[in-house]
């Protein structure tokens, strides 16, 4: 009987070419010399190829990446939109964390200035330097995302930093400071505290002498006063002296005035408020207690 021959092999086939044309599984082709990848086979959307990761800002970059945070749905739904950035600090405002952003601005040069605590103009001026120069919106103000690029650029600023024009808050006394008249000096907090019983009559910033002429740690005593004084070893003027360990004394230092804490001492305890040690030599006798610690 005549008619059309169906091997079972070729049903097979069929169905499995059915299967894949449906299902978008790959189909493995066989190329002359084997080395043909996999065919994607998909009935209904293709796959986009590249990576999310491949060009990315890696968070330490200061260029922005330009693309969206949110991520849009296979319907064409929008992005989601990002939180705006939550004001932190702005001109007007005083305290800790104004300090501490000066301190980093000055770090990485967009302040020269000694921090104050106050943001004021120059202030608002360096962190709209900044914001411009990393692709930030240029408001003057900080907010969370300005912080958050500072603090990835910056260290954490020293006590030192912080207060680079001195004003750090005075170091607890030494014991020896409680009791009598005292020139109570803290190297640790850079301050001469004038004390009598223990009480605080005035504070004012200090120096001391460098790694090579160090100021001697201990407890002395005012053995001479030297109102227009001039050191006859290195011809410089030292005026209000108050002597305490040989050739060591408490006294105004000019130079002090006009560079801070650049500078140092050949030992002696420099003031740079005139004001202020012109009333300490006035009120200090001598046999007066000078109590310095670290």
């Amino acid at each position: 009987m005549a008619g059309v021959v169906v091997h079972k092999g070729a049903i097979a086939v069929g169905a499995v070419v059915a299967v894949a044309l449906v299902g978008g599984c790959k189909a493995q082709a066989d190329g002359a010399n084997g080395q043909d990848g996999p065919v994607r086979i998909s009935p209904t959307k293709t796959q986009q190829g590249g990576s999310d990761a491949e060009g990315s800002d890696a968070g330490g970059s200061d260029a922005p990446s330009g693309k969206p945070d949110g991520k849009s749905g296979e319907s064409g739904e929008s992005p989601t939109p990002k939180p705006a950035p939550k004001t932190l600090l702005a001109p007007g405002q005083r305290g800790d964390q104004v300090r501490e952003l000066q301190a980093r601005l000055r770090q990485i040069q967009w302040i020269y200035a000694d921090p104050t605590g106050t943001y004021d103009k120059s202030t608002a001026a360096a962190v709209h330097g900044f914001q411009e120069k990393r692709g930030l919106p240029g408001t003057g103000t900080t907010d969370t995302v300005t912080w958050q690029r500072l603090l990835d650029m910056t260290d954490k600023p020293t006590k030192y930093e912080l207060y680079s024009g001195g004003g750090i808050p005075p170091s607890k006394p030494a014991k020896a400071c409680m009791t009598g008249r005292v020139l109570c000096i803290s190297k640790e907090s850079r301050t001469l505290t004038w004390m009598i019983d223990g009480k605080v009559m005035s504070t004012m910033d200090v120096r001391f002498g460098s790694q090579y002429t160090p100021t001697r740690d201990g407890t002395f005593s005012v053995y001479w006063k030297s109102r227009h004084h001039v050191s006859t070893l290195y011809d410089s003027s030292m005026p209000y002296a108050m002597f305490f360990s040989g050739g060591q004394a408490v006294h105004y230092s000019t130079d002090f005035a006009a560079t801070g804490y650049t500078g140092a001492s050949h030992g002696c305890v420099n003031v740079r408020d005139e004001k202020k040690i012109a009333n300490l030599f006035a009120e200090v006798r001598k046999g007066d207690k000078v109590v310095v610690y670290k």
